[in-house]
């Protein structure tokens, strides 16, 4: 069974949208303003034309306006006075016409670009602050796509479509007035189409923008090959399946080639209907004012006026209707972003809650359950079905100080009660103390920053090494920097490459082996100098000569923290104090290595805050 997708209208979006657009207004109102004037100067493009046909050849008087523009006395002919005068009104025109234009572009381009740097930021922040359980859901190509494709919608719809909306309202309303005025016969019957216009615009709307969220979740999942692909380009190429993921590409490729196509049928055929009726529009009032001419009703001139003002009525909605696929794919792409950016976390800051400067590190699990939630395709979309149960009345109590050792089979729950002490997520029933508080009481940066992680995997970022270790306190200074970098054994092998601290480690770190990787994980770790200690399986993916030279490093971190050590070896614990093995979602305390050292307070009793926070 599945939820309906969540659905946002039409005012919702352009709401939300220009909301967002607030930093901006000041220039989205110029460009607003310069938008507008193009009606006046499309309005002045048929008068010349007029002006000759009726007034220089033929023998109607030039208008008041127009004669006193003129000079009083002049060498030249009236006629040919006049005929200088339209000639300069046309290039007044067109140069005017083209001035306006290079403000506009240079103002819509400035515009746009601000819109979309200022959503895409907002969608990352945000991106940030959801919690594990929203990325294990929907993975990360997903979120890549919102925040790189999908926030382009506020420019499309913004700049795009707003503005050139109210743009075209104004220049459709103008234009009817001069052709109104000229002929109100004529100016009903060019209007007549757009009843029809307005009932096929709805029909296709609601059509398109459903086959636009199916092309975009298919370039999605495009996406989401390549990024899977080149992260692990390494095995892909071991065991030479290129072209099998060439084809998978493809696969996912095709299903948006094909979904394009449907989208680009059902434009087609609209414009085609909006080009038919508007030419029946054209030829009723060319047939309409052709008669009224013979019958000296209407002027050859004002018939031609009205005839370039039908042509420019009719451009607006001709515009609008080929961009209604453009439009609705943009309202697509809004209900996606604005659909990410309306995900909430599922760890939540309590409004009350306080600081932690330095835990003294004394953590208990009390009945603590834990289960992942079911799976939701970020759209709304949820399978409901059963959570898949990890923890089950979870008790143990760590002393502070204390070395800890989680033993267990893969899969049996010890990187999720890590995950649970760092409020990664938050348990479905129980409670986690630090220094005898909830964890739910702390400030959740406070509380992240009591804990230093040295992973199975070492994350590196691709700027110097030197940023690296420093990731954790990036104010540190270049001797602090120095002096972690030799506590976990990394700067004699720093000093050896080329640029020192200075070495661009590469992507994920790639350019460094992965004992040099982990040493330098364990740096940061001892600049960081937090009170509790997590590593999660940090020597497994090395030799054994690097892992006891990691071993010592890490000995020397783990003194006077608390430490939690995941590891398959039980020769890896063996300097533990405490032992706990997870199986079956429970926690059972193994056979003790040395005796733990005493907690600072009893167990349960509450911290005060004084002492947490001196």
């Amino acid at each position: 069974m599945e939820k309906q997708s969540r659905k946002y209208s039409t005012p919702t979006i352009y709401a939300r949208l220009i909301l967002q657009a607030r930093p901006y207004w000041a220039h989205v109102l110029g460009y607003l303003v310069l938008s507008l004037l193009a009606t006046p100067l499309a309005l002045l493009v048929p008068v010349p034309l007029k002006l000759t046909v009726d007034c220089v050849i033929g023998d109607k008087p030039l208008p008041a306006v127009v004669r006193a523009l003129l000079p009083a006395r002049t060498s030249v002919a009236p006629e040919t006075a006049a005929l200088l005068f339209v000639a300069g009104l046309v290039i007044t025109i067109v140069l005017l016409t083209q001035i306006h234009q290079t403000a506009v572009n240079l103002l819509k381009t400035y515009v746009g670009e601000k819109l979309v740097i200022g959503f895409r930021s907002r969608l990352f922040r945000h991106v940030q602050q959801l919690s594990l359980t929203y990325h294990d859901r929907r993975g990360t190509s997903d979120s890549i796509y919102r925040i790189q494709y999908d926030a382009m919608s506020i420019q499309m719809i913004v700049v795009e479509s707003v503005i050139p909306l109210i743009s075209a309202v104004t220049m459709l309303a103008g234009m009817l007035y001069v052709t109104a005025r000229l002929s109100p016969k004529l100016a009903l019957i060019a209007v007549a189409v757009c009843p029809p216009l307005l009932i096929l615009t709805s029909f296709y709307r609601r059509r398109l923008r459903k086959q636009w969220h199916d092309v975009k979740k298919l370039e999605s999942s495009a996406q989401s090959v390549v990024q899977e692909v080149l992260g692990a380009v390494r095995v892909v190429k071991a065991f030479t399946r290129e072209n099998q993921e060439h084809a998978r590409f493809e696969r996912h490729s095709h299903g948006g080639v094909a979904a394009r196509l449907r989208v680009a049928a059902q434009e087609q055929s609209f414009s085609l209907l909006i080009a038919v009726l508007t030419a029946f529009g054209t030829a009723a009032v060319l047939f309409v004012g052709a008669r009224d001419v013979r019958a000296k009703a209407l002027s050859l001139g004002g018939l031609l006026m009205v005839m370039a003002y039908l042509a420019k009525l009719y451009d607006p909605i001709k515009t609008l209707g080929k961009q209604l696929a453009i439009r609705e794919r943009s309202m697509a792409s809004a209900e996606r972003a604005l659909a990410l950016l309306d995900e909430s976390p599922d760890v939540r800051e309590r409004p009350d809650a306080r600081p932690l400067v330095r835990a003294i590190g004394h953590v208990c699990f009390r009945n603590v359950s834990f289960s992942y939630p079911v799976s939701n395709d970020g759209d709304g979309n949820e399978d409901v079905g059963e959570p898949t149960p990890v923890l089950r009345e979870v008790n143990f109590d760590v002393p502070a100080g204390t070395r800890v050792g989680l033993l267990g089979k893969t899969g049996a729950g010890k990187t999720t009660l890590i995950n649970l002490l760092s409020r990664f997520y938050d348990p479905d029933d129980g409670q986690i103390l630090l220094d005898g508080s909830d964890l739910r009481e702390y400030r959740l940066a406070d509380l992240r920053s009591q804990f230093a992680l040295v992973l199975q995997e070492p994350v590196l970022f691709s700027t110097s090494i030197a940023e690296n270790i420093a990731y954790g306190r990036p104010g540190a200074s270049e001797s602090e920097i120095v002096a972690a970098a030799k506590a976990a054994d990394a700067h004699d092998f720093i000093l050896s490459l080329a640029d020192g601290y200075q070495t661009q480690v590469g992507e994920r770190g790639m350019c460094l082996s992965g004992g040099e990787r982990q040493r330098i994980s364990l740096a940061r770790a001892f600049l960081k100098d937090a009170p509790i200690l997590v590593l999660d399986e940090p020597t497994s993916s090395v030799d054994l000569k690097t892992e006891s030279q990691i071993m010592v490093a890490m000995d020397r971190l783990m003194q006077g923290r608390t430490a939690f050590m995941i590891a398959h070896r039980p020769a890896t614990l063996a300097n533990c104090d405490m032992l706990l093995r997870v199986e079956d979602g429970r926690v059972f305390e193994a056979t003790e290595t040395s005796p733990p050292q005493p907690a600072a307070f009893p167990q349960g009793e509450r911290i005060p805050a004084s002492v947490v926070n001196p």
